[in-house]
């Protein structure tokens, strides 16, 4: 009774904190907005006003950090079920870092320079850091244990970050378009750009949600998992398929924001239990708000300028990350 109900007393709560913290991003930045300005730009268009066209420019903005932080929200809680690793995240794993050398080599040697264009290899590089990062972690003594692929994605993210430096000091012309998106942000949020995203972030969460089922399942092992009915190596290849669509796709809109997939899953599970047919939605939720906030939080401290989001997010994510990584309680899923 208790894990049925408390995803339907904390699901109103939830939904409201992100719809709140939408509402904060088109109203509050640079300039703040009132309420009913917010509401008549929204709903009536610009109309010669600057408070309104403001808010009008902050819509795709704020729709591009609520989708990325749906997105990373849910592959951390994906990524930590299938791994069985409470320390998985797309940063640590090397996922982002693998994202971010696909499209570095993408602006150095193939000369693209549109965000819309990194998506392919985004979601490439992101898919190949995955598979090599678990492929090293599986060798040796007892397999893919967690503190293993935590220290192997360390070093592979630690690899993949110094040959992106390596691509990018002799090719100065590259540095500039390369070192906002590295940082991680959604101040250059488009619709064309969120459009061209939309269709891989559509596929990778239905993916990942089809995968709950069988994540629970495998959270019991892969014996136990096999006893029950359940089809383990493609509930695993489904179950990654999607994590790396999603953090493909958002990293190639939005750069390489870490630590939200490490935070939000392990919250959502304080608050709901380990089900993960629950955990997925409401990492999604929390995902999105936790992104969403911390752009408005950048944009108030930076006052009049602007703190990219992924600045804003390290700093809340490393001391969870430390929290986390000494909680006994969690180090197994």
């Amino acid at each position: 009774m208790i894990t049925r109900t408390r995803p339907l007393l904390w699901l109103p709560l939830c939904v409201l904190l992100v719809a709140v913290a939408a509402v904060l991003s088109v109203m509050l930045g640079a300039r703040t907005v009132s309420p009913g300005d917010t509401f008549a730009a929204l709903v009536h268009g610009e109309h010669g006003s600057l408070a309104r066209a403001a808010v009008r420019q902050r819509v795709p903005r704020t729709g591009l950090a609520l989708l990325v932080g749906a997105a990373l929200g849910t592959a951390g809680a994906v990524m930590q079920s299938l791994t069985r690793n409470p320390l998985a995240d797309p940063g640590i794993l090397g996922v982002n870092a693998g994202a971010a050398l696909a499209v570095v080599c993408g602006i150095a040697y193939l000369g693209i320079s549109a965000p819309e264009q990194y998506v392919w290899l985004a979601v490439a590089g992101a898919g190949a850091a995955a598979v090599l990062v678990y492929v090293i972690g599986s060798r040796g003594r007892g397999g893919a244990t967690p503190v293993k692929l935590a220290l192997v994605g360390t070093m592979v993210t630690a690899a993949l970050s110094s040959l992106v430096s390596a691509v990018l000091l002799p090719r100065i012309d590259v540095v500039d378009t390369f070192r906002f998106w590295q940082i991680g942000g959604v101040g250059g949020a488009s619709t064309s750009g969120m459009l061209q995203v939309l269709p891989l972030l559509a596929v990778g969460f239905v993916l990942s949600l089809a995968s709950a089922p069988g994540l629970n399942a495998l959270s019991l092992g892969d014996d136990f998992a096999t006893g029950l009915g359940e089809h383990v190596a493609r509930t695993r290849l489904l179950a990654a398929a999607g994590a790396v669509l999603l953090c493909g796709a958002a990293t190639a809109a939005a750069g390489p924001i870490g630590f939200v997939g490490l935070v939000v899953p392990h919250l959502v599970r304080l608050l709901i239990g380990p089900d993960n047919r629950w955990v997925l939605p409401f990492s999604a939720l929390g995902g999105a708000a936790l992104v969403t906030l911390a752009d408005v939080t950048g944009r108030l401290l930076a006052r009049p300028g602007d703190m990219e989001v992924g600045i804003v997010t390290a700093v809340i994510g490393a001391p969870v990350f430390i929290a986390v990584a000494r909680r006994q309680k969690v180090r197994e899923l």
